[in-house]
């Protein structure tokens, strides 16, 4: 890791002054607000706005619907989405996807989809997990059956964000019922729009909004076909690997799978160093006792941590640490702190009570805790597969 000092030039200093204005229009209270009641991960007039400007697919040539900016102004743009926690889960499934269909899709699907996600006008979402199949994916039983001009789909999947808010979601499907269970599958970018094709709501208790999507008698036609027949394991194991965070980063990208949590604990520690900070009716500040003192130290290191553990292992460190943490601090705050938003007395508008919410569905969310525990020991410490049972 290279902790040499960057310096900006004078167009990068300038972009980065130009985003605050950008953000100040348009990541707004009432975008906010918006996220805080629908809890979607996305932002219709944000997204948008931001593909106006090129910079969904920041990197992008001007031609393709990009901005064209070197890869330290994008990260510049990313630092700022972050420190603003702008909704953005639909632009990072759009992201996943997109690889997938640049590396596998057919140059006529390409054409057909990339310019619209660079404008924001398309936007992709993730169908791997099956009601009974938890993160199995493997074991796939939705069903692609080929017809005389294309492919019949029947089946069901879940925790499909953002579908409600997407044209397409890359559909993992079983093409070959008698093949071994790696194979025999086929990957489809299933348009969301087609007859037989239910999305209903599902609300989390940390507020998310997330969905199942039932498939009946869906009919594509082999041009939305991502990659080989009955191969389609290959295809979707890189999208895998990006998700889980285990691809080669450059010396401006994050180590860590588990920023995504860190933030939350870093937005959590803000507040909580403000409550702190503040005097009671006694006069006295909560920071005057040591035992508070401790825990913000405590946590603003377990930041640190989260950051510089790699990959994997940053995803499991985040998620147990911020669900150790948010419940630490709702000790530490006392009752008034498991008050939601809006009660009478709740503290920082309740941010401790939706950060506790929260924490608990990180251990599953992209994949469980335990199966980032089987990444880590097969890819980093090359221990042995677990024998099969039975």
């Amino acid at each position: 890791m290279d902790f040499g000092k960057l310096d900006l030039t004078r167009e990068q200093l300038a972009f980065w002054d130009s985003l605050d204005e950008f953000f100040d229009s348009h990541a707004t209270e009432a975008v906010y607000e918006e996220e805080r009641r629908t809890g979607s991960g996305y932002s219709d007039t944000l997204h948008k706005a931001l593909g106006e400007r090129g910079w969904i697919m920041p990197t992008w040539s001007r031609e393709r619907g990009g901005a064209g900016l070197d890869v330290v102004s994008n990260r510049i743009l990313q630092l700022e989405m972050d420190r603003r926690g702008v909704p953005d889960i639909t632009l990072g499934t759009t992201h996943l996807v997109l690889a997938v269909v640049e590396a596998a899709g057919s140059e006529s699907l390409k054409s057909k989809v990339l310019p619209g996600v660079a404008s924001g006008d398309i936007r992709m979402c993730l169908g791997y997990t099956e009601p009974d199949g938890g993160s199995d994916l493997a074991g796939v039983r939705t069903r692609a059956t080929r017809s005389e001009s294309g492919w019949i789909i029947n089946g069901a999947k879940m925790f499909t964000t953002g579908a409600h808010n997407c044209q397409y979601t890359i559909l993992v499907t079983r093409t070959d019922p008698d093949a071994p269970k790696h194979r025999g599958i086929t990957v489809f970018l299933v348009p969301l729009d087609r007859p037989g094709v239910e999305i209903r709501a599902i609300h989390t208790v940390g507020g998310e909004r997330t969905n199942a999507v039932f498939y009946d008698d869906v009919f594509v036609d082999d041009d939305y076909r991502l990659g080989p027949e009955n191969k389609g394991w290959q295809v979707i194991a890189s999208a895998l690997q990006t998700e889980h965070g285990d691809d080669e980063v450059d010396g401006l990208d994050e180590l860590s799978n588990g920023m995504v949590y860190a933030k939350t604990l870093r937005t959590l520690l803000w507040h909580a160093t403000k409550w702190a900070e503040t005097s009671g009716p006694d006069g006295n500040r909560p920071f005057d006792d040591p035992l508070v003192r401790a825990l913000l130290s405590e946590i603003a290191i377990d930041l640190e941590l989260m950051r510089g553990a790699p990959g994997s292992m940053g995803r499991i460190i985040a998620s147990e640490r911020l669900i150790q943490r948010s419940a630490e601090l709702l000790d530490a705050i006392g009752p008034e702190a498991v008050l939601p938003r809006g009660a009478r007395g709740c503290v920082e508008d309740g941010i401790f009570e939706w950060g506790h919410r929260y924490a608990q569905g990180t251990a599953i969310y992209g994949g469980t805790t335990d199966i980032a525990r089987n990444i880590v020991a097969q890819q980093n410490l090359k221990l042995p597969r677990p024998p099969k049972v039975g």
